[in-house]
């Protein structure tokens, strides 16, 4: 098969043909049909993750149609649409059996732990437990971009965040998974002030049902969360990840407020300085947000059936394996997410 491939951290992958994958007994291999570029992709490529080992195929966020299945497999058969959280479960640990699969204690990662989906095939093992259906009527793009960012955002908003009609809700970084953040949370009516450097992205909330925009480059974001909401916000979210962000989205939150990380702390910002006298003295609540189940994926498959979110609004360029190189690298650039999403076709 074709795929994006590198063989050193940092050095510019390649498109290459490389072997197919194998198709474990209780797993299937799956024609990708979209992934999403993301920039979590770009912090394995440079070497932020410790469990990718070298010569690596990234990709996490996919959908495609399954065209082998292991002889242990009993909910899935070629030709079944499919996408799958980027944390694929076990099902038998602990973790997994308190309902928790997106933190599984022996958690697999395609793009991180094995070979991911910027290719034409993707093996994914224990698919009885990971993989998702994708309906008929929903197109491969739109279920592509469910699997990291837009799952991600709805659990932090939806079951860690709690938000309801009238909270205010700020959001620090407005790529693709700060504006899902800002879609689902204005789906449930909450008040939403968004945080960015890039107009575009800042546009597009506004779209996707913010009510106040903050360029970050020329305003003091936490002074002007703190005047808007009359006091700060009650849930804000880290949505880029970093120390500056995060720091941020702590300092505008009201009395007891709640602060969602979800953007990745890595490189230098991965032991960020946590001012936990104000985390204190305001009964702060901190929740970190890692993915989520393929057994809580229902309900926001529902939704975007349903047109209440409308995740296919977020995806802004379809681009080629071939370009996927070029496209990887420049993440790692300013204002480089800004805008959307951006879906690789193999």
């Amino acid at each position: 098969m074709h795929a994006v491939i590198y063989e050193r951290f940092g050095e510019m992958p390649e498109v290459a043909e490389v072997r197919d994958p194998v198709c474990t007994d209780d797993g299937v291999v799956i024609e990708v049909g979209a992934t999403g570029l993301c920039r979590s992709d770009w912090h394995g490529w440079m070497g932020h993750d410790p469990g990718i080992r070298l010569p690596h195929v990234p990709g996490h966020e996919f959908a495609g149609t399954i065209v082998a299945t292991g002889a242990e497999v009993s909910s899935w058969h070629v030709g079944d649409r499919v996408t799958t959280p980027f944390v694929c479960a076990c099902g038998t640990c602990a973790t997994c059996l308190r309902g928790d699969q997106q933190v599984c204690e022996r958690q697999l990662q395609p793009g991180f732990t094995g070979w991911g989906s910027f290719a034409e095939l993707v093996s994914i093992e224990r698919a009885d437990v990971n993989l998702v259906h994708v309906p008929d009527e929903m197109e491969l793009d739109v279920a592509a971009s469910l699997g990291c960012r837009f799952a991600t955002a709805y659990r932090a908003v939806v079951q860690l965040g709690e938000v309801g009609e009238g909270d205010w809700v700020a959001v620090h970084g407005c790529g693709g998974v700060g504006l899902s953040a800002v879609m689902v949370a204005a789906a449930r009516g909450a008040r939403v002030i968004a945080v960015d450097v890039a107009r575009s992205s800042l546009d597009l909330a506004l779209s996707f049902g913010a009510e106040v925009a903050l360029d970050a480059s020329t305003t003091d974001v936490v002074q002007a969360i703190v005047e808007v909401t009359s006091g700060g916000a009650d849930v804000s979210i880290d949505a880029l990840g970093s120390t500056t962000t995060m720091l941020g989205s702590l300092r505008c939150l009201r009395r007891r407020g709640r602060h969602l990380q979800v953007g990745l702390l890595a490189g230098d910002d991965d032991q960020p300085r946590v001012p936990m006298d104000l985390v204190t003295g305001s009964e702060l609540i901190i929740l970190g947000s890692h993915g989520m189940a393929a057994h809580s994926y229902p309900q926001m498959m529902a939704e975007v059936s349903g047109g209440m979110l409308r995740p296919e609004l977020l995806v802004r360029d379809h681009i080629t394996l071939d370009e996927a190189p070029q496209r990887l690298a420049r993440l790692g650039e300013p204002g480089a997410g800004a805008g959307g999403v951006t879906i690789i076709r193999p």
